[in-house]
């Protein structure tokens, strides 16, 4: 199971179906982000796709009767109707329509009678319909699905429609277990078993076992996604946002016209893939190796003494560019979050996040966050997640501070749009309802600290903290999870070791929880494990999805304790 395949496999056979001679693509903004994310632009040329066009843009290009056109849209009403429109008026001479979804036969009918010219060759299903970001994970792109405790409309169908795509090419035909406590995830659960009733004939697959889709909710674990992050992708994506695999750095100071928006994709950075998933320091060393590196080959370029060398030195200079820009990039962005790092004392931060995360010592990190939300060193947004950290750790406690905590940040004139989080996320969690502290964890997980050294004194931070799905998907994989807390849809049961498992979580998912898959698979080499959330979080994301959610919420959500051996309990 790997995602990024599945998306490469069908955008090749797009472009050989129509055989040789030039061609367009004409795509809508999110089949654009789909692509992009698998193939360069140079790949694409590779292709014979000589031209890019958008159907839903303002402005389209001219017609280009000699080119044929290779459409790839998603079959939205929008796009049934400017693709009626663009056959009516062809730009091109042929066509080849690929929609990344199924379609309704009546959509099919409709083209067909707009077709008066008879431009279209073929209509194709081709089930590209989400965004691979890594091998064993993919999202939607959706920042907030819900409003309340209920799926925002759009949100429900663009998500059952992506998972849909995400089984279909993946080819597998799943059984359904969900996280009893959730209504979003029981009817999630439902629309999708639905489908595959509906649509039974594009599920016969062959299976060598039966494939799991389990279904979570973010509201379950809210700890992860408040937590800065020191693995090189994690990092990245909390300090700077990685957007479709771009990030801006615009903001750097005195950076270069070239690196202002850099592209960080393991499918076409060599450095990227290999070291993605290191922490902070580590990261250090292994760029300082790539500086050495380089500049032993720059030397080497600077004696052209012979024709052997000039000929030498035009053989190789395409690569000796290609890595000159790979460290041109990676410098800067190691350098941006290590300037970050030390400007908002993101290692005491972040040492203090993990202590909130993994142990009770109520007075002793009271009077560390007392201390740091005066430092003015941390960032606004640091000082309310130690507090949102403390508030979800401690609100059960008789003798908690979070008032205290909460003025501190209101004296220190954190803006409302933070400070309001600090309750927001016990609604968002429904702490309140908790009859067990979510963080008392020692009996269902073994705490474990990875020390990380190497650059500018990173020395003592123990990354302690390990996501609520690590110990869900090793109870799935050893046949404990249990059934009353994640049912089955149906009256079916599987003891057996599921081979493939695709996790779903509504709410977002994370680069630390994807990281936890990437081991996870390492760990159990008989099974595929892929990973999907509506979005990919951050903490700013995070806030958002709490907004949202918190507006209007009421008590249908029943927390799961994490401590409650029940919901772990052997079949």
């Amino acid at each position: 199971m790997n995602v990024i395949n599945a998306i490469k496999y069908y955008v090749t056979k797009m472009t050989e179906e129509s055989g040789p001679g030039m061609k367009v693509l004409l795509m809508d903004k999110q089949t654009t982000s789909i692509i992009s994310l698998v193939f360069s632009q140079s790949e694409i040329l590779m292709k014979e796709v000589y031209l890019f066009d958008r159907i839903d843009a303002a402005v389209r290009n001219e017609g280009l009767k000699h080119l044929k056109c290779i459409v790839f849209v998603r079959p939205t009403e929008e796009n049934i109707r400017l693709l009626s429109d663009e056959l009516r008026y062809p730009k091109y001479g042929v066509y080849y329509i690929y929609f990344s979804n199924i379609i309704p036969k009546t959509d099919i009918k409709l083209l067909a009678e707009n077709d008066e010219q008879e431009v279209v060759r073929e209509v194709h299903e081709f089930y590209a319909d989400y965004l691979a970001i890594n091998s064993h994970l993919f999202s939607f792109g959706i920042s907030t699905c819900s409003k309340g405790l209920n799926w925002e409309k759009p949100y429900f169908e663009r998500t059952v429609q992506g998972i849909i795509a995400v089984l279909l090419s993946l080819k597998k035909c799943p059984l359904i277990r969900f996280q009893n406590n959730s209504d979003m995830c029981k009817h999630l659960a439902e629309k999708i078993r639905y489908v595959l009733n509906q649509e039974s004939n594009s599920f016969k697959f062959r299976q060598e076992s039966q494939p799991i889709l389990l279904i979570l909710d973010r509201r379950d674990d809210p700890v992860t996604p408040l937590l800065n992050q020191w693995t090189y992708q994690a990092m990245v994506h909390e300090l700077l946002t990685i957007n479709n695999n771009r990030v801006d750095l615009s903001n750097v100071k005195g950076i270069t016209k070239e690196l202002k928006e850099v592209v960080l994709s393991a499918q076409h950075d060599e450095f990227y893939a290999n070291n993605l998933y290191l922490n902070f320091g580590e990261i250090g060393q292994v760029i300082k190796s790539l500086m050495d590196e380089f500049q032993k080959k720059a030397k080497k370029h600077q004696k052209v003494e012979s024709i052997a060398d000039m000929k030498a030195f035009v053989e190789t200079y395409p690569l000796f560019k290609k890595m000159s820009g790979t460290v041109a990039k990676h410098v800067t962005v190691v350098g941006e979050l290590s300037t970050l790092v030390a400007n908002y004392n993101l290692l005491e931060v972040s040492e203090l996040e993990q202590e909130l995360s993994c142990q009770s010592e109520h007075s002793t990190q009271l009077q560390k966050i007392k201390k740091l939300i005066n430092d003015s060193r941390v960032r606004d947004i640091d000082a309310t997640r130690l507090v949102m950290l403390y508030a979800l750790h401690y609100a059960k406690q008789t003798s908690n501070d979070i008032a205290g905590l909460y003025s501190m940040l209101k004296k220190r004139n954190v803006p409302e749009k933070y400070t309001k989080l600090v309750y927001s996320i016990l609604d968002y969690s429904g702490v309140s309802t908790k009859q067990i502290n979510l963080f008392d964890r020692e009996a269902v997980a073994k705490i474990t600290k990875k020390l990380f050294k190497g650059l500018n004194g990173v020395d003592n931070i123990y990354t302690q903290h390990t996501p609520l799905l690590t110990e869900i998907i090793e109870d799935l994989i050893k046949g404990k999870l249990n059934s009353q807390s994640f049912p089955y849809l149906g009256n079916t049961v599987i003891t057996r070791k599921p081979q493939d498992i695709i996790v779903f979580m509504i709410g977002g998912t994370t680069y630390e929880e994807s990281l936890a898959i990437y081991n996870l698979n390492k760990q159990n080499p008989g099974t595929k494990i892929i990973l999907g959330g509506t979005t990919v979080h951050n903490f700013d994301s995070f806030c958002e999805e709490i907004e949202a959610t918190v507006v209007g919420t009421i008590a249908r959500y029943k927390p799961r304790s994490v401590r409650d051996r029940s919901d772990f309990d052997h079949n």
